[in-house]
């Protein structure tokens, strides 16, 4: 592929069969794809078809799995319902049916809906979370796709069309209002989608407020993207690659500290010679990069992996900085791996790479009451237990301060541990009460 004539190509599952990778997929592949990206999206461009799936390995190949839906992402019975209303063709009955199914998926973990809007003059800020004290989210409404989505995405419900599920600010005249009488927020996350979809004047439409005088409290700029696995030619060979490297620059010389968090779930998105040539010529305007990822069955799940990222990361000078957990939502049963070996993979990668790598932290749940890190499983007092702490808290107080679960072999996410040592509720519960916990299977619509 000729990457400085390399053209964006976006496909959905509509337009995917004209790409010529199409008819390299077997049929009942090609059938899940249908299906199933009638609940959860699908999207995809021709550098991941061409640079980074390995088409000879298909479909165990990791990068195939992180883009292409699966009939088994969808629990079979409801895979099979589905299926039978898309042969029907009725547009209107698919798109009910699709919606009953995404209600089951708990569209919102963490109570991003209920909990983590905040309000100004008694009114919501659209487009705005506040979860953590010094932290705001911002979700610009030009930034809410992406150049691919991983079948994995917890923000899934960003792209399905359901504007009561989605996030979005049609400008940053609310996010500035509410900073101003925010003193305590020192960091903004723009995020998405991805913001860096957008054409560079529009991303510093949001940008360039934050840098004004009034707002010297935002010391921490950070961009959440996955255009630096997925495009990499949006900082080399875009037409606007350039201007914004430039915007990079503007916010590092008006004494802002940018970290573009930088979403690789695999090696092989690092690999190639133009994701690396991204890497050094973002780092190279003063921002950083951070790496980060769940951790995920059929994709990362082996210290190998873990290791070549942090390794190569670092090489090029990004920092290793998340393994998360797999959240409870979307097609969580596909990806998601036993608490006990999320936390062995982590170790076998951490023992395995050098000091400079081991600024990454995890595996961490980005849960209702925080971000819940997995610190081991001792035996203490003769009871094999997980150690748990709080690397972010609802309540900053919580943050490092230890607690104990019982062991639970195979629990998948943190509302399912309960208290060691006989105790009948963690620390924190009377002060920030958990929300209903979700069942633990789906329910089957009839």
């Amino acid at each position: 592929m000729n990457q400085a004539a390399a053209k964006f190509t976006p496909y959905n599952s509509k337009t995917i069969q004209r790409a010529p990778q199409w008819e390299r997929i077997p049929e009942e592949l090609r059938e899940g794809v249908t299906v199933v990206s009638q609940v959860l999206p699908f999207r995809t461009n021709q550098y991941v078809l061409d640079e980074l799936i390995d088409w000879e390995n298909i479909p165990d190949d990791p990068i195939f799995r992180l883009n292409f839906p699966h009939r088994t992402m969808l629990d079979d019975r409801d895979y099979v319902a589905m299926r039978d209303v898309v042969a029907t063709g009725d547009k209107r009955q698919i798109a009910l049916y699709a919606g009953k199914l995404r209600e089951q998926m708990n569209p919102h973990p963490a109570g991003q809906q209920t909990h983590n809007v905040p309000e100004l003059d008694g009114e919501e800020v659209q487009g705005i979370q506040h979860k953590y004290a010094e932290t705001v989210l911002f979700f610009p409404k030009a930034g809410q796709t992406c150049h691919a989505y991983c079948t994995f995405c917890f923000r899934w419900p960003q792209f399905v069309g359901d504007d009561e599920l989605a996030f979005a600010a049609k400008d940053a005249q609310g996010l500035t209002a509410y900073l101003a009488r925010h003193r305590e927020v020192t960091d903004v996350l723009i995020t998405g989608g991805d913001p860096l979809i957008m054409r560079t004047n529009t991303l510093a439409r949001y940008i360039e407020p934050l840098l004004a005088p009034e707002f010297e409290h935002i010391q921490n700029i950070r961009i959440g993207t996955k255009s630096v696995a997925y495009w990499p030619q949006r900082f080399v060979t875009d037409q606007d690659a350039d201007e914004l490297l430039r915007l990079f620059e503007r916010v590092i010389a008006a004494g802002k500290h940018l970290a573009i968090m930088g979403h690789y779930n695999h090696p092989a998105e690092i690999r190639p010679d133009i994701a690396q040539t991204a890497l050094k010529r973002i780092i190279a305007t003063g921002a950083n990069v951070r790496l980060q990822s769940p951790v995920l069955k059929h994709i990362n799940d082996d210290p190998a992996a873990w290791r070549e990222l942090w390794t190569t990361g670092v090489r090029l000078g990004a920092i290793p900085y998340y393994m998360f957990v797999e959240r409870d939502t979307g097609a969580r049963a596909y990806f998601e791996l036993p608490l006990v070996r999320a936390y062995e993979v982590f170790r076998e990668a951490y023992k395995s790479v050098s000091g400079l790598a081991r600024t990454v932290r995890g595996p961490s749940m980005s849960a209702f009451p925080g971000k819940v890190l997995i610190d081991g499983t001792p035996t203490i007092r003769g009871e094999k237990v997980f150690a748990l702490q709080f690397l972010q808290g609802r309540d900053p107080d919580w943050t490092r301060r230890p607690f104990y679960a019982k062991y639970d072999p195979h629990a998948t996410w943190f509302d399912q541990l309960t208290p060691a040592f006989g105790d009948q509720e963690f620390f924190f519960e009377n002060a920030l009460p958990l929300p209903a916990r979700p069942a633990r299977e789906l329910a089957v619509i009839s």
